[in-house]
């Protein structure tokens, strides 16, 4: 599996899986068939043929148009199909993609899949030899070092795996006894975007054993946060994790 590394919010580099080719491709084939059945459903209710470019065609095709910018939004980096399939729109530096971002991935599907090509092929508007620029957002994800289509180039994206990846990615809800008693105060000076990081960490220390990792994380939290403390780095880590949820939720 293809493996990326991007710094952290803690000048640490993590390891992300990207999403392997046929992920994508069965993610985009069920978000075209989810676009297909709409529009099934829409032609029984309305003779798409006398649409044209009446208000009302042009009405009913906007949740196609908008159909993966909606959803990637609405989402955080997932379309249906993404999210059947477990992959995830992520920035080049592992956060959280912007509007903007969203916007070039989707204005740019039409030259990364331009369908529109074969349309105006067949209907001898273009000539033949423009029907292999319909596979160049394919070229681009085949060749390109992160698997990046135009769209991902030019919007700073890539799509990692979530398969090996659990929740703690798009949470950092972690269960706190009812009794618990926090011990770092601190902790809310981090940003979801460092406790979401903290917490990737975790994960890898307790999968890999890198008890090194830990202390360096230890270390560079307690000088960002100008704190002491007398527990061990991965203990302390944890209960950093813990007391963030209890001052969240309390």
């Amino acid at each position: 599996m293809l493996l990326v590394k991007l710094d952290t919010g803690f000048n640490i580099e993590v390891e992300f899986p990207i999403s392997p080719f046929h992920k994508r491709l069965f993610a985009w084939i069920i978000d075209l068939i989810i676009n297909l059945l709409y529009m099934k459903v829409i032609s029984q209710l309305v003779d798409i043929r006398s649409w044209n470019w009446s208000w009302e065609g042009v009405l009913a095709s906007l949740p196609v148009l908008f159909y993966h910018l909606v959803s990637e939004v609405a989402l955080n980096g997932q379309s249906p199909g993404k999210l059947a399939m477990r992959i995830k729109v992520i920035t080049e530096a592992g956060g959280q993609p912007t509007l903007g971002q969203y916007l070039i991935r989707w204005v740019f599907r039409l030259i990364d899949f331009p369908y529109w090509i074969l349309a105006f092929t067949f209907a001898q508007e273009l000539p033949y030899w423009t029907i292999p620029l319909v596979f160049s957002g394919l070229a681009f994800v085949i060749f390109t070092p992160k698997s990046q289509r135009i769209g991902d180039l030019l919007a700073g994206t890539i799509l990692i795996d979530l398969k090996n990846r659990t929740s703690w990615q798009d949470t950092v809800f972690t269960e706190v006894e009812a009794s618990y008693q926090p011990r770092y105060p601190q902790v809310m000076q981090l940003s979801d975007r460092d406790i979401n990081t903290l917490k990737s960490i975790i994960e890898t220390v307790r999968r890999k054993n890198d008890y090194d990792l830990s202390m360096k994380i230890a270390e560079r939290i307690k000088a960002k946060l100008r704190m002491n403390s007398d527990q061990d780095s991965f203990e302390f880590l944890q209960t950093l994790l813990k007391d963030y949820n209890y001052y969240s939720t309390n």
